[in-house]
């Protein structure tokens, strides 16, 4: 097999394939109102997104094209998931739907500011982003199964301050970049770009 070939074909990146193939399946369970299967197949789509990176750094498989895998993998799953909340829960939406715009916004909007920038999507993986997706799944699943509330407003608050983040980053670089994990790491980038 090419070394080309090996850089795209690899088992981290079939796990972020995985990702991306299981939002037709929430879809579908939201659209046939199946809250508990749906709950189930999102808890096996987050933890699949926990094992393509821990696959791609012990089988020391990290590549552009495995970073730009699972930040598209993010991007369809996480909108997939405000998608099903909708069709499962509006109710519980439209309570919550200040914040819930909010997490919205702040996974969309740095998407596309920059791809507007670099005409094609940013894979920062920044520490910030990494804490808001993980009190916002945890919090999505604690409201949507009626245990409680508040931790989704304190993941909005998260979400808002990485995805500032990530556009503040996306303005001080000069040329895309992978796994920026802080806006410190991007104005070294800027300084030393000038």
């Amino acid at each position: 097999m090419s070394d080309a070939k090996q850089k795209v074909i690899n088992l981290p990146n079939f796990v972020s394939i995985i990702r991306i193939l299981m939002a037709p399946v929430l879809i579908y369970l939201a659209l046939t109102q199946q809250p508990d299967w749906y709950i189930g197949m999102l808890i096996f789509t987050v933890f699949t997104d926990l094992l393509d990176g821990f696959l791609a750094r012990i089988l020391r498989q990290i590549t552009e094209m495995g970073a730009h895998l699972d930040s598209w993998g993010d991007f369809v799953i996480y909108n997939t998931m405000a998608l099903c909340a909708w069709l499962l829960w509006p109710e519980i939406v439209e309570q919550e739907i200040s914040y819930f715009i909010i997490i919205v916004l702040s996974f969309i909007l740095p998407a596309i500011i920059g791809y507007i920038k670099f005409h094609r999507f940013t894979s920062y993986h920044t520490w910030a982003v990494k804490l808001a997706v993980a009190v916002t799944i945890i919090s999505y699943v604690l409201l949507f199964t009626g245990l409680m509330d508040w931790p989704f407003r304190v993941a909005a608050v998260l979400c808002l301050y990485a995805g500032i983040e990530e556009i503040v980053i996306t303005m001080l670089i000069h040329h895309e970049h992978v796994d920026v994990r802080s806006f410190r790491q991007a104005l070294r980038y800027h300084r030393e770009n000038r």
